[in-house]
């Protein structure tokens, strides 16, 4: 896979691009990482690359040219080629995953965008090409969302300074779900989320820890009923703490009627 991000502040990514899984990821070749500082397309002597809003009001707003600029030059010949000549599908269908063009993602991270979660990140784990743009203005000129992105994403409803550190969180969650990145490969399939539940609680030596035990089933051997133990405790969890979850799951019958009980008299996420 191949990740481009375009910010004003692309040493914000030296350290998380060369350390821990993204680091080794990038050293295994499996992704290639690269920050690029979308001022040098401004193309005006002074690097400018915000201007005042149309309409007036505070703030800047971010210029469509060096945007743009920017993200051409990253497109190779049969990505360019597929954008230009595929523009109406790209930015009239944006965020579907079946839409079959080999074309880049280009993300715009941004608070209006759609919420960042697990299965978005399962979903562009299988694109060839992620193009991320992170502004640091009161906003983007319109022109950017309505004909060059495929995608807009936001973290949570919380206000950041800038894209970078959103994307880095997208990026992260993207990579490690790359083949051969982790080193358990069913780590990725297991973590909280990717089963639609919260994970199970996880248990190390010693066994015995001033007087709090590991669970006995855990100790036993017997992967049938380990397994059973880790799905009960991640539904138990998922009741507990984020009860939203579980319209979405997929459960079995007997499932349900357990959640169902713990639920009485209600699912809110405050414990019994």
């Amino acid at each position: 896979m191949r990740v481009d991000v375009l910010t004003l502040f692309p040493e914000m990514f030296d350290g998380v691009f060369s350390a821990s899984i993204l680091g080794k990821a990038r050293d295994k070749g499996i992704v290639s990482l690269q920050a690029i500082n979308f001022r040098q397309y401004a193309g005006n002597r002074h690097g400018q690359v915000d201007d005042t809003p149309y309409g007036g009001g505070g703030g800047m707003v971010l210029k469509p040219d060096p945007i743009f600029a920017a993200v051409e030059a990253l497109l190779d010949e049969s990505e360019r080629s597929i954008l230009e000549g595929a523009d109406e599908v790209v930015h009239n269908e944006k965020n579907d995953a079946n839409a079959d063009l080999k074309a880049p993602r280009i993300i715009l991270m941004c608070p209006q965008g759609e919420t960042f979660t697990q299965k978005k990140a399962e979903e562009l784990a299988k694109e060839d090409h992620l193009i991320f743009i992170c502004g640091h203005y009161e906003g983007y000129d319109e022109r950017i969302r309505e004909h060059l992105v495929t995608d807009e994403l936001s973290i949570g409803d919380y206000v950041l300074t800038g894209g970078e550190l959103p994307a880095m969180v997208v990026i992260d969650s993207v990579t490690r779900l790359l083949p051969g990145v982790l080193g358990n490969e069913t780590s990725a399939i297991t973590d909280s989320f990717s089963t639609g539940l919260l994970e199970y609680p996880h248990y190390t030596r010693p066994a015995e820890f001033r007087g709090w035990k590991v669970p006995d089933v855990l100790l036993s051997g017997h992967h049938v009923n380990i397994d059973a133990w880790r799905r009960q405790e991640a539904l138990r969890r998922t009741v507990e703490r984020r009860p939203d979850l579980l319209e979405k799951a997929e459960l079995t019958g007997k499932e349900r009627e357990w959640i169902e009980e713990q639920c009485k008299p209600d699912c809110s996420g405050n414990k019994r």
